[in-house]
């Protein structure tokens, strides 16, 4: 029987999801079931974990890049001075600049403006064109009539498309069966390429597991 995600049990983790992503769980199970997200317990917890912390709790569709001067230093240590070359003052509170610097030509983002143009977007933020490619092949395998991410990168986060996005990565990434498992670190590894907020993901990860139980 598929695990089951309600309207109910989403506002008791996030009474401020979006309406966006509410629209997309009220048509999301046969979403979840396609991409073998519901066929267990585990695998909802952990989908849904990651996703909360993705997201901001479902509040974010695309990634805050607002940086201050001095968290634009502390997140990017080696590009910003004293330690790199450029100067957090000139790229502070200005999303578009930053996220062509820090974005740009790599990740598959070869012309000027992809780094904004392919910026974090959806439940998992999606990042760079080579991922918003590598999603429109995964979506396709699925959905026949899946748009093309990289020309249409704000279907990510339309009602239609942000959480089959979502679900096509979980499944292509192998993190069903790192789910399966039980492991947050492993799941957080394949979603994130390496263990940032891996604490935050833990604590989701408790509250989801006291949801579906």
């Amino acid at each position: 029987m598929s695990v089951v995600v309600t309207l109910d049990q989403l506002a008791r983790l996030a009474p401020q999801c979006s309406a966006v992503y509410r629209a997309a769980f009220v048509a999301g199970q046969p979403v979840l079931a396609r991409y073998g997200v519901s066929a267990r317990r585990l695998r909802v917890v952990h989908f849904m974990a990651q996703v909360l912390h993705e997201s901001g709790a479902l509040t974010l569709q695309f990634e805050n890049l607002r940086y201050s001067a001095e968290g634009l230093v502390k997140t990017w240590p080696r590009r910003f001075r004293p330690q790199g070359p450029l100067e957090p003052e000139e790229y502070a509170n200005n999303p578009e600049k930053l996220a062509n610097e820090v974005y740009g030509e790599r990740m598959g983002n070869d012309r000027p403006g992809d780094g904004y143009l392919y910026r974090g977007r959806g439940m998992l933020q999606l990042t760079g064109k080579d991922s918003y490619a590598r999603a429109t092949t995964f979506l396709r395998q699925g959905a026949a009539d899946a748009p093309d991410l990289t020309r249409e990168p704000d279907a990510v986060v339309s009602a239609a498309w942000c959480l089959h996005v979502a679900a096509a990565e979980w499944a292509a990434r192998g993190c069903n069966q790192a789910a399966d498992q039980d492991d947050v670190a492993r799941v957080t590894q394949l979603i994130n390429g390496g263990e940032i907020g891996l604490a935050e993901r833990i604590m989701w990860t408790a509250k989801t597991r006291r949801v579906w139980r």
